[in-house]
């Protein structure tokens, strides 16, 4: 039997699965969390990678590794590979000027939509490198290679080579902002525009290829981020549409085209198989519940008790979950807030069931920015345990929602991603699905125009 091995390198925390590369049979696994904070130094991601594949019984039986994790976050090398600052993460809002001056100094959203599919927000990398040259020039003229989460965790995984030999795949490549899923080059022109130099930037793998050999003669798959790696992990095809609820919230479908949609809310990705991922992501999710939770004083499964006590609406109270600005829509300074609290729904069932309804109308948000009607969502993440949110779910997507069984889906996908590359067959194997949950609901009148019209309420 031949192991492989997934990783999720999160923002909250790493996981690795260790699965049977034939039938994706779960062998062991283990996880270690990550610092708090919107920027973190990557040897944090080391640490916990090896706290671990240390917790999952090591990796020395292991014949090859993938490495899915969180998208756009910038990682700075000098010329000896040593990091020069802390990454700055995708949730760090503070390049969000930056994102605004680019997209009008290239002529617009349009302009951005036809170079790399996808308009940018502060998440970008392209905006970190801006504002990394703007407000620390000195570091900046020490970067001599930029590149992402995975990139560097699957390099230091092959131990490190230099940082000519850092590599990584189109799907991840897509959320730079300088990499092209349409035409499958990069724009080294927005490199320099955002920078003012063009830094080494990694060589692009396709979807099986190989990214090297760990020093132990581990093969490394190409890795992904995190939302081309759940696609991956659930089997989504093309016409399939995920909500993932985790520190942030996305929805994504698996296409055989790129997207290409100037308003910005929907980013044109690549996906990992070769297709494309047209993805609208929400800054607030899981942490919403974690946060109303903490307020009320409540375990997050008594908040899903208090949740589902109340009825459906909240009776008018809603909660808009803006509580770390947002990106669908594109408003980063926002902040949440409360409306239509009285002394009726001052209870904490009601302001338990607004929250839910408000994260899910946020996602229900970014769903409608795909443009598509479908007749069921498939719903992971961790957010997605909560039952709470999987009755009420149908209730705002206004469709079937389909929870698969709880799972690591990201390092999942990362693990299949491994399998296929030892396969060297034309498509990922065919693992045996999750068991899956059907949670049906009629629409709650009224519902989401409430929302919308509290979401504007003095939101810039």
């Amino acid at each position: 039997m031949s192991l492989v091995a997934g990783v999720d390198s999160s923002t909250q925390s790493c996981k690795i699965v260790i699965r049977d590369a034939e039938t994706g049979a779960l062998v062991r696994e283990g996880r270690a969390a990550h610092p708090d904070g919107t920027e973190v130094h990557p040897d944090a991601w080391w640490t916990a990678f090896q706290q671990a594949a240390e917790q999952a019984g090591g990796l020395d039986d292991v014949a090859a590794i993938a490495v899915g994790a969180q998208q756009h976050g910038m990682v700075c090398l000098d010329e000896n590979g040593e990091v020069v600052r802390p990454a700055l993460l995708w949730n760090d809002t503070r390049s969000a000027k930056a994102a605004s001056d680019l997209v009008k100094e290239l002529g617009g959203p349009q302009a951005w939509v036809d170079a790399v599919n996808s308009v940018p927000v502060a998440s970008f990398t392209v905006t970190k490198l801006r504002w990394l040259a703007e407000h620390e020039p000195e570091n900046a003229a020490r970067v001599r290679a930029v590149c992402l989460p995975h990139d560097w965790l699957t390099w230091k995984l092959a131990g490190s080579p230099g940082i000519e030999a850092i590599t990584t795949d189109r799907g991840d490549a897509s959320g730079t902002g300088y990499w092209s899923p349409a035409a499958g080059t990069y724009r080294t022109d927005l490199l320099k525009l955002a920078f003012g130099t063009t830094p080494a930037v990694p060589r692009v793998l396709g979807p099986a290829e190989r990214a090297g050999t760990t020093p132990g003669g581990a093969v490394l798959g190409p890795g992904t981020g995190d939302n081309m790696a759940a696609a991956l992990g659930v089997g989504a095809k093309p016409g399939d549409v995920v909500v993932s609820i985790g520190t942030s919230g996305t929805a994504f479908a698996v296409s055989d085209t790129p997207a290409a949609d100037p308003t910005g809310m929907v980013a044109g990705f690549a996906d990992a198989t070769g297709r494309f991922l047209p993805l609208a992501c929400t800054l607030n999710a899981a942490r919403v519940l974690d946060a109303i939770a903490r307020v009320l004083g409540v375990t997050p499964a008594r908040l899903s008790e208090l949740a589902l006590q109340a009825p459906p609406g909240a009776d008018g109270l809603v909660l808009v979950p803006y509580f770390e600005g947002e990106r669908t829509p594109n408003r980063p300074e926002a902040t949440g807030l409360i409306h239509g609290m009285r002394l009726a729904t001052a209870t904490p069932a009601h302001l338990a069931r607004a929250a839910v309804e408000g994260m899910l109308c946020g996602l229900a948000d970014a769903l409608d920015a795909l443009g598509m009607s479908p007749s069921r969502v498939l719903l992971v993440g961790g957010g997605a345990r909560s039952e709470a949110v999987r009755r009420i779910a149908p209730t705002v997507f206004g469709c079937q929602v389909v929870v698969p069984k709880p799972g690591e889906y990201v390092a999942d996908g990362a693990a299949r991603q491994a399998a296929w590359v030892l396969a060297g067959t034309p498509e990922p194997p065919a693992w045996e699905g999750a068991e899956t949950e059907v949670y049906e609901g009629e629409p709650t009148p009224g519902l989401r125009e409430r929302y919308a019209e509290a979401r504007d309420l003095d939101q810039h």
